[in-house]
């Protein structure tokens, strides 16, 4: 029996989505983690030779190259696995991270080697980068390929679940290591987080290396109808390329501005770490529950109404959001990012991965969401926090102006949501130019 007729089976798809949710987690723990000790640590460890101020935009900086890394790490996995598979590329991601953040862990500061510390921090963090390019879209694709038309959206979105359960684990980690005195956590209590890594890293490869190759790309490379240069034929398309990436934007504009910037935010106006760290957690939860109900909802009504209402959603809560974050008031501020920002922002996160996938042919898919999601992560989480930083002191320190950014970003995902074509229940097989609007009956 080939890989090709076993992929259908339910114990393959069941691995495939396990793989892919651990997959994403592992990734996003060690991705979201950096952006958290950026706020927290680095500042205070790797920049010590500038004002407070600088060292907090240094790091900050730090944090967005790490995001400028990720659509050269879609590109060269995106194109690697269009052309020799999706499961090797995504076992090499897994490795260029956890390798990555474990070494963070172990990096001396700027008071033992000087100006090489802020260069290795740059270095590890352009890796991790890189290593997030290349899952993210590998991971999401692998799904939406083995995944029944009927249930694509709803098992894909399972794989989206990585990126709050990532959040959630860095951050009750990091949580457990802040409870040190100061003097302990700023000395060693910091790197245990990045440490752990090495052994998600285990767990991972032990899962991953069980997963078999979709049956689309599979057929895809049979038929000999693979891409010499996917990101040439995606370039002929470009509406089709920019318009994908702005699904997602207004997704990764909220994400970035809720965790790192928050996290700078919420310390000037008094709120403690352990405070700020709690929040996160229920922003986490919140996101984690509204992926799931969302893309269950898009395998139901249609993965543009489901989106639409979620962009609009999360772009009317912005301004409450960071007013009762402004108030300095810890319990507003669980509010604020539990219960307002978290829903709609993961309502609109993971129903926008079925989608990408279903926006582009087999022979240049793994390029094309890849770069389509890191081209948004860029231009949105990855300057988010530098854009944030920069408002908020134009604003006089009231965050009136970060608000109507998080806003305008997601009315852009609306804009371009709306206009593409609906993908419920599209044939994987068949060339996007070629496939007719499905709409699936409830009965599919």
């Amino acid at each position: 029996m080939t890989e090709a007729t076993r992929a259908p089976d339910g114990s393959p798809l069941r691995r495939v989505i396990f793989s892919g949710l651990l997959g994403n987690t592992i990734e996003y723990y060690d991705f979201l983690l950096y952006g958290t000790v950026s706020a927290l640590v680095f500042n205070r460890l790797f920049f010590t030779n500038l004002s407070p101020a600088v060292a907090t935009f240094a790091s900050f900086t730090t944090f967005a190259v790490g995001y400028l890394a990720r659509p050269v790490g879609g590109l060269v996995f995106g194109h690697l696995g269009d052309r020799y598979g999706r499961k090797p590329m995504l076992l090499t991601s897994m490795i260029v991270m956890g390798v990555a953040s474990t070494l963070i862990g172990v990096l001396p500061t700027y008071g033992t080697a000087g100006n090489w510390a802020p260069v290795l921090l740059v270095f590890l963090r352009l890796c991790q980068g890189i290593a997030v390019g290349g899952e993210w879209g590998g991971s999401t694709l692998l799904a939406a390929e083995h995944a029944p038309p009927a249930r694509r959206g709803l098992l894909v979105g399972v794989v989206q679940l990585g990126g709050p359960l990532g959040s959630v684990l860095s951050t009750a980690v990091l949580a457990l290591v802040s409870l040190m005195p100061e003097d302990g956590f700023l000395t060693w209590g910091w790197r245990i987080p990045f440490l752990f890594s090495a052994a998600l890293l285990v767990l991972g490869l032990f899962v991953r290396l069980k997963v078999v190759e979709s049956e689309v790309f599979l057929r895809s490379r049979a038929a000999d109808d693979r891409q010499r240069a996917p990101l040439i034929e995606l370039v002929r398309r470009p509406g089709q390329l920019l318009r994908a990436s702005f699904f997602i934007f207004g997704a990764t504009v909220t994400q970035a501005l809720t965790s790192a910037f928050m996290v700078s935010y919420a310390t000037g106006v008094g709120i403690g770490r352990s405070d700020i760290l709690l929040g996160q957690v229920f922003n986490g939860v919140g996101a984690g529950i509204a992926m799931l109900v969302a893309t269950a909802l898009s395998d139901r009504i249609g993965r543009r109404h489901t989106l639409i209402g979620a962009a609009l959603l999360l772009a009317a809560v912005a301004y409450p959001v960071f007013a009762m974050i402004g108030t300095g008031d810890p319990v507003l501020l669980w509010i604020a990012l539990g219960l307002l920002a978290a829903p709609p922002m993961g309502a609109l996160l993971a129903p926008s991965a079925a989608l990408l996938a279903e926006s582009f042919d087999t022979g240049v898919r793994y390029t094309g969401v890849s770069v389509g999601y890191q081209f948004a992560a860029v231009l949105g989480g990855g300057l988010a926090p530098l854009i944030g930083v920069s408002l908020l002191s134009l604003g006089g320190g009231n965050p009136v102006l970060v608000a109507a950014y998080m806003a305008a970003a997601c009315l852009a995902s609306a804009v371009a949501v709306w206009s593409a074509k609906e993908t419920r229940g599209r044939d994987l097989v068949a060339p996007v130019a070629a496939a007719p609007e499905t709409v699936l009956t409830s009965q599919s």
